[in-house]
């Protein structure tokens, strides 16, 4: 039996997609060092920083802060699973595709799940949370900070005071906000939060950072039943990234590394200069976007700044368009979802690869491939209009 064992030899690709994002230099030379024991004092240590780390990025001083080894979609199913059981009742924002993965993740956690539905690319009413909830009581509230499929950055404060007001608990998505926009856990009084290590973070994937506040904590503590799932159980992990130590899985070494190093360089760059740098790179891209002729679909006043979602033109197929993309300059992009498949291509300038070197390239290809498919575009119109902004700046 011939098995095939070339070198691994990968293309090179810019990886302006929903994630994973472009790693950092320095991140990605922390994936060679050397691999420690799981309960290595060392290790530990490193981890006690990670958790600090993340405290920081979070906004937040509390306790229950550390990464889960798991993607995203860990980060919320360990939250769901944690604090809800069978019969309790959740109320679900949807307003794209994530939104509906935390309603059927609660379905699968035994919970009743009610809805309040926005269209996709429109940011959530707190009106109509507000009347959802007279309908409760409900034991959590669940809303996506920044809707990957869509391009919406959802605002957080007004729906966080509705739902402490009905009694709730808030759980927020921030798989792709961490790290790009502000995440103010403590001052927006979230409950539960949780992330992903491939987006702004500019890490790999395979970790997802997470964060309980006192509330949630004593929630889980209270709970009836265990936990249905050993691996995402708190409580055992806090054991093990706590003071006892317990042995619960063995973590992903080299991954904890990676997740250190990204966030120590978010940390020497900050929060205000992170957040002005993704805001300008986002303008820029929506300016050539508009010199082209196209648009984004998101609603300009809700946008969100690390993932752009740029309308493809009547008659153009969005598949040979992203092919075209890939084959041609080596650029990936993502395609829509759900509601907006073949719709929009999904573009993120996200952590590292939120720079103008990225942006420059993104319009300039795809002004060649649209004039190419025999769609009217003023040549160059885009990169000028990118240009402009990025010389009235003063980032």
């Amino acid at each position: 039996m011939s098995v095939p064992c070339d070198e691994l030899n990968v293309p090179p690709r810019v990886l302006l997609g929903p994630g994973p994002s472009e790693m950092h230099p320095r991140v990605l030379r922390s994936l060679a060092t050397p691999l420690l024991g799981h309960l290595d004092p060392a290790f530990l240590d490193l981890m006690e920083r990670v958790k600090e780390l993340l405290r920081w990025a979070f906004q937040t001083q509390n306790r229950l802060t550390f990464p889960l080894s798991g993607t995203g979609t860990a980060g919320m199913e360990a939250c769901l699973c944690n604090l809800l059981e069978p019969g309790e009742r959740i109320l679900v924002c949807v307003n794209g595709y994530f939104g509906n993965r935390i309603v059927d993740i609660a379905e699968r956690c035994g919970a009743e799940v009610m809805r309040v539905d926005r269209e996709w690319g429109k940011a959530i009413d707190p009106g109509s949370v507000a009347e959802a909830l007279k309908t409760g009581p409900f034991k959590v509230v669940a809303i996506v900070h920044a809707e990957t499929s869509t391009g919406v950055l959802q605002p957080l404060e007004e729906i966080s005071h509705l739902t402490h007001e009905s009694g709730a608990l808030l759980l927020v998505d921030a798989v792709t906000s961490l790290g790009g926009v502000p995440v103010k856990v403590d001052e927006w009084s979230i409950d539960a939060v949780y992330s992903g290590s491939q987006k702004c973070l500019s890490a790999p994937p395979g970790m997802a950072p997470v964060s309980f506040s006192e509330a949630a904590v004593e929630t889980i503590r209270q709970r009836k039943r265990k936990v249905q799932s050993f691996y995402l159980d708190m409580t055992l992990i806090d054991q093990y990234y706590g003071t006892t130590r317990a042995y619960h899985h063995t973590a992903p070494i080299s991954m904890v590394y990676a997740l250190y190093e990204g966030l120590r360089v978010a940390h020497e760059e900050g929060h205000d200069l992170r957040a002005a740098r993704h805001r300008l790179n986002h303008l820029a891209l929506a300016a050539g976007v508009e010199a082209m002729g196209l648009a984004l679909h998101s609603e300009k006043e809700h946008r969100l700044w690390m993932l752009n979602t740029v309308t493809v033109p009547e008659g153009v197929d969005d598949v040979d368009l992203r092919k075209s993309l890939l084959q041609d300059y080596g650029i990936e992009v993502g395609g829509g979802l759900g509601d907006l498949k073949g719709k929009v291509l999904r573009v993120g300038l996200m952590g590292y690869g939120s720079n103008r070197r990225n942006v420059l390239l993104f319009l300039s290809a795809l002004e060649a491939l649209l004039s190419q498919r025999g769609c009217k575009i003023n040549r160059g119109a885009a990169a000028a209009a990118a240009t402009g902004v990025y010389t009235s700046s003063s980032v």
